[in-house]
């Protein structure tokens, strides 16, 4: 239940976010005992690379804790969506936080709000999404993947906030999102190989009154075609964008004065040396910036996100 609400303390069943440092975190069951591969049930022991915890030793410990690993230590936090998508296990390739805080603006997502989401994938957006909606919105997310979607179901219970969300197996570029929900969705998320095939889908789900609509793609010509699609039906103010996200390297530099002096004076070669001379003999006066600069990696392409509004009162077939 560790997703439903701030906590102070770890419960049985929580899911907890061992933090060993910013890039070594894992998300483990606060469970004292588990089955393993022989179908037995052993205390649940979790490995790291600064030794084993014992997990029934952290229930009841306070979130945000110093706990004791067999050759170190970690701290026990409480998940959220940004932890969640750094530590969840990968069942597809995840859309990752700078794209999402974009897709959350854009989408106006706020508590209320009804959105569809085509494809669920593990679940790393969708736990963005379910943060902002609640507790009075509710998300219908859809996946043509049946494995996929019945282990989403499962995550959602287990994290506390299944009372939000809606899962469906379904082939939405086919079969589209349903007649249950025509006119009902104030966002619609797609993230498919043909989100073109899903667009129409997708503009029958928008309320009357309107609603904004997001594609994430990995190719352009994804997202062309799903602009042709989107002009066809109406929509406007169609954008395209990529989202890089870059951070500027600021530090202190030590940069030596220049004397120019010497350029007052006229040019000879007795100038010369009595002005090498005396730089010689003179120590160099330094002074302390503060620069900015780029870093020395660039962040690489992600995907483009098509966003794209349908003005209220549209006639639909």
């Amino acid at each position: 239940m560790s997703f439903l609400k701030p906590k102070t303390h770890i419960e049985k069943g929580d899911v907890v976010i061992l933090y060993l440092s910013v890039s070594s975190m894992h998300a483990i069951e606060a469970v004292p005992e588990i089955v393993n591969k022989k179908g037995e049930t052993i205390p649940h022991i979790f490995q790291t690379n600064y030794g084993s915890l014992k997990v029934e030793n952290i229930i009841g410990v306070e979130y945000g804790s110093k706990v004791e690993l067999s050759k170190g230590w970690a701290h026990v936090l409480q998940p959220t969506p940004e932890l969640w998508t750094q530590t969840l296990p990968h069942r597809t390739q995840i859309i990752y936080t700078p794209d999402i805080s974009m897709i959350i603006h854009q989408l106006e997502v706020r508590p209320g709000s009804v959105v569809v989401e085509s494809g669920t994938g593990s679940g790393s957006l969708s736990h963005y999404f379910l943060r902002a909606l609640k507790p009075t919105g509710h998300l219908h997310t859809f996946d043509f993947h049946e494995a996929r979607a019945d282990q989403a179901r499962d995550e959602f219970r287990r994290h506390g906030i299944a009372d939000f969300v809606t899962v469906y197996h379904r082939d939405v570029c086919n079969l589209g999102f349903g007649a249950e929900l025509d006119g009902k969705a104030d966002a619609v998320f797609l993230d498919l190989p043909a989100p073109d095939l899903a667009v129409p889908h997708a503009f029958k789900a928008l309320k009357l009154s309107g609603g904004r609509f997001c594609s994430f793609s990995p190719c352009i010509e994804q997202s062309q075609r799903c602009i042709q699609e989107l002009t066809k039906l109406g929509f406007n103010e169609i954008v395209s964008l990529e989202v890089l996200q870059q951070e500027n390297v600021v530090k202190t530099r030590t940069l030596p004065v220049i004397d120019l002096e010497f350029l007052k004076l006229p040019k000879t070669d007795e100038t010369t040396t009595a002005t090498n001379a005396l730089e010689s003999k003179t120590p160099k006066e330094v002074k302390k910036y503060l620069t900015s600069s780029n870093p020395q990696t660039l962040p690489g392409h992600t995907g483009f996100l098509t966003f794209a509004t349908l003005p209220p009162n549209i006639p639909k077939a």
